[in-house]
């Protein structure tokens, strides 16, 4: 592909993204998979290339611009060498009109930007916006991170877990040794540290209300040695579905997994009542702690669908609150910093239950907000995230 056809194909993605975006269809991702299954002419390079365009496009604005040409046009201003591209070539786009400016940079609304925790600053919402870097986690029962360190040249140990080390971005880690002996797993150093903060244990009781394809779970397992019982749950067979293989290549076989039915999970957990030494509630959540990743994600957000979340939230508190027993603890975490998911969600739980007090984690590296702890790309290095470590009266 040309570089006015690499353009061209950014372009016409925008206009997709946009319209999936404002019509809750298919994610970027996706929607860039399907537009190269069906264009075998574009190599590796092209395919890279289009989709470095897309993103940083995407980055530059806080909601979605009227069009994808008006975004690629805008983005001119910070990259002038694209001009060239507008060549109006035959697979080009046409060249920018002398009066023509483009997509102007723009923030978050003003709605969104308000609801952020006020622990939040310009800062903390600001790097929200910018790359990932790429973590992984050690099984420190199989190995030690110094082993890990000196067989990936230019890696680095974490600051915040002692299972995390930051690779740089396009290692494939997935055809390394470590890989395929089980020894490291994907993982931000963000989500490490909360499975840190549960400070699981050898013979311990652990369930995991929110298990989906099984991160923190598998974590868990690991900072319990594979001993004790630990619980997967989740209310989607598919995503729990996808913790099975993850744990085959890590060797692990002693997870118990259990599918919920939506609204009725109480159900299938009633022999768990009072039985466990911690309860993670993971939540579904809006997810704003993972903009970096799906900066996308930001043109989809309404005020109907953080409502739907907080309710949920609130449901699956209730539900994990009487699974603990006396003397153990409840951690709530979601990759989210806005104040209604983090703050706001813990203080109406410690308002209904009494016998539930917050407690400080087992390690305290975070940023202290009102009713929890906080993590952010600026302050961290990793996503954002709210949690709490809650623990039940004797």
């Amino acid at each position: 592909m040309t570089p006015a056809a690499r353009v061209q194909a950014a372009i016409e993605l925008l206009d997709q993204i946009i319209g999936a975006a404002q019509s809750n269809g298919p994610a970027a991702d996706t929607l860039i998979k399907r537009y190269f299954a069906d264009r075998r002419y574009a190599g590796s390079k092209d395919r890279r290339a289009v989709r470095e365009l897309v993103y940083t496009a995407i980055r530059r604005y806080g909601a979605p611009p009227h069009d994808g040409r008006s975004a690629m046009v805008g983005l001119v201003q910070d990259e002038p060498e694209l001009r060239s591209a507008f060549d109006g070539s035959q697979y080009g786009p046409a060249p920018i009109a002398e009066n023509e400016m483009g997509a102007l940079p723009f923030g978050l609304p003003n709605w969104l930007r308000a609801r952020f925790a006020d622990v939040m600053d310009n800062a903390d919402i600001a790097s929200l916006s910018g790359r990932a870097p790429l973590d992984i986690r050690v099984l420190l029962e199989k190995t030690s991170r110094k082993a890990v360190l000196d067989a990936i040249e230019g890696a680095e140990a974490g600051s915040l877990s002692p299972s995390a080390v930051r690779i740089s971005q396009g290692f494939a880690i997935e055809q390394h040794a470590l890989w395929r002996d089980g020894l490291v797993d994907i993982q931000d150093e963000g989500s490490q540290y909360i499975v840190d903060c549960c400070d699981a244990r050898p013979g311990m009781t652990v369930i995991d209300l929110c298990a989906g394809a099984g991160g923190k779970t598998l974590a868990l397992h690991d900072r319990m040695a594979g001993e004790g019982r630990l619980i997967a749950c989740d209310t989607d067979r598919k995503r729990l579905g996808r913790m099975d293989p993850r744990a085959r290549r890590l060797g692990i076989d002693v997870i118990e997994t259990r599918l919920l039915d939506p609204g009725r999970e109480s159900d299938a957990l009633s022999d768990l009542v009072g039985q466990a030494d911690i309860a993670l509630v993971d939540a579904p959540c809006s997810g704003t702690g993972t903009w970096r990743r799906n900066p996308e994600a930001r043109w989809r957000l309404t005020e109907k669908g953080i409502q739907r979340f907080t309710d949920l939230q609130r449901h699956l508190l209730e539900t994990a609150a009487p699974l603990v027993k006396p003397g153990g603890f409840l951690v709530y975490a979601v990759c989210s910093l806005l104040s209604d998911e983090g703050d706001g969600q813990i203080a109406h739980f410690l308002q209904s239950r009494s016998d539930f007090s917050k407690v400080p984690p087992a390690s305290h590296k975070a940023a202290e907000s009102k009713a929890g702890l906080v993590l952010t790309p600026a302050r961290h290095g990793t996503d954002g995230f709210f949690f709490a470590r809650l623990q039940r009266s004797c």
